[in-house]
């Protein structure tokens, strides 16, 4: 039962009182989809230890398969913002989950055919998810007023540590109880039912919502980009700007530590720390709660920030200085850990550090070209995915060649480093097309 309006209250603000703003049915759903992204993403980084045991596979064919599904996510970054802003996200994100979920689901039997086909399986799946978020950043761009961005697409990108954490949780005990194929079966079929809710809740622009209210409809265009698609994408005005350069290196050098230690987490803590595989998918969750609960408390600051005046750029800028500067510091200090506990601890002040980058490289993108937010986001994501497919299969080769984990880590966090000075240097909070 919804609580009742304060006595004395006028129609209007009794009407608010009960109304829910459709924006946040957009936002919650996104975030879901997030969280299902990641779950039939990450779950494979604990299965694959019970995987290679018993396929009899190295830790470098082990780094080709998680690296594999890349190859298909990077292919349709661009692809996947261009369709959204010809045929709206609503469409083309709910096509990509269905899609996705059904490969999850054959990925065991694909497996047990051969490497080969499991290959193709984890690339087409990719394929999927590489449509995801440029699409939800199309509805962003036309739904999203500009002091909620920093909230908005945290809480969105919150779903992939959450789902991140719940893909180390449960994996490990669902291989343990049920061995290693359940975990895709079930994983999978959670999409089918967000795709059933997606379609029925969920409208292209603000305009075309048949619920809204005129007071957050307004409230939306005072500050979205046009509800109105593009007919044409600037391409040339796009990648004349300095800031859009800045936004493709660091989208690749924060991506390059976050897929390493996606992929690699649960193999460090069992390989190189000695704790049993659920042990490993419990530790390798906490840096991931902790990336979750900072990612939103980041944004909060952003936000605050520029509630109270202060210019865009030095926010994007202090919040991404933040992420990969701390970040840095601690893959650096990774090196001599003397304890699985301390080793945690570490990795959590990585993680939650880095964090920090989604309230800066990542939110820019609506700062500086909303209503081309789905085509930038699907290129800077382009860059950002290459570290999947080359940090990730560069891990495991360090691993092998060297015996342990500290370079790995030392690299990742001189790429972060390198990606704050071209940062500092570069990036704008100003639009930079209409």
């Amino acid at each position: 039962m919804s609580a009742a309006p304060p006595e004395g209250a006028s129609p209007a603000a009794a009407t608010a009182a009960r109304y829910w703003p459709r924006r946040y049915t957009l936002v919650g759903l996104c975030f879901l989809g997030t969280f299902i992204c990641y779950i039939d993403r990450v779950n494979i980084s604990v299965a694959s230890i019970a995987m290679a045991a018993d396929l009899g596979w190295s830790e470098t064919l082990k780094g080709f398969v998680l690296s594999s599904f890349f190859i298909g996510y990077i292919i349709t970054q661009v692809p996947g913002g261009w369709l959204a802003s010809r045929f709206g996200g609503k469409l083309v994100l709910g096509i990509a989950v269905l899609w996705w979920s059904v490969f999850t689901i054959i990925t065991p039997p694909a497996a047990l055919v051969s490497v080969t086909v499991l290959v193709v399986v984890r690339i087409a799946m990719g394929l999927g998810e590489g449509m995801a978020f440029p699409s939800m950043y199309s509805l962003y761009g036309r739904w999203v007023p500009a002091e909620e961005k920093s909230r908005t697409v945290a809480l969105t990108f919150s779903g992939i540590s959450l789902g991140t954490l719940t893909a180390l949780t449960g994996t490990g005990w669902l291989v343990a109880a049920h061995g290693w194929p359940s975990v895709f079966y079930i994983f999978g079929v959670v999409g089918f039912f967000w795709v059933a809710l997606w379609f029925w809740r969920v409208s292209n622009t603000p305009s075309a919502h048949p619920t809204i209210s005129r007071a957050e409809l307004e409230l939306i265009e005072r500050s979205a980009a046009p509800s109105q698609r593009p007919t044409s994408v600037p391409w040339k005005t796009i990648f004349s700007h300095m800031s859009v350069w800045a936004l493709i290196i660091n989208h690749f050098c924060t991506n390059w530590g976050f897929y390493v230690l996606l992929a690699w987490l649960p193999s460090y803590f069992k390989n190189a720390l000695g704790v049993s595989l659920q042990t490993a998918g419990l530790l390798s969750a906490a840096p991931w709660l902790t990336m979750f609960a900072m990612t939103n408390v980041a944004a909060w600051i952003a936000d605050t920030l520029l509630k109270r005046g202060t210019r865009v750029i030095v926010v994007r800028k202090a919040m991404q200085h933040i992420g990969l500067l701390g970040a840095a510091l601690f893959l650096f200090l990774l090196r001599d850990v003397s304890s699985v506990g301390q080793a945690t601890l570490y990795l959590c002040c990585a993680l939650g550090l880095l964090s920090f980058c989604l309230s800066g490289f990542a939110t820019n993108h609506l700062d500086i070209a909303p209503r081309y937010a789905d085509v930038l986001l699907g290129i800077t994501n382009t860059a950002g995915t290459v570290p999947g497919i080359v940090g990730v299969y560069i891990t495991g080769w360090l691993v092998d060649q060297t015996g342990g984990y500290s370079a790995a880590f030392v690299l990742a966090a001189g790429i972060f480093v390198f990606g704050s000075v071209v940062w500092q240097l570069f990036a704008t909070g100003d639009r930079i097309v209409e």
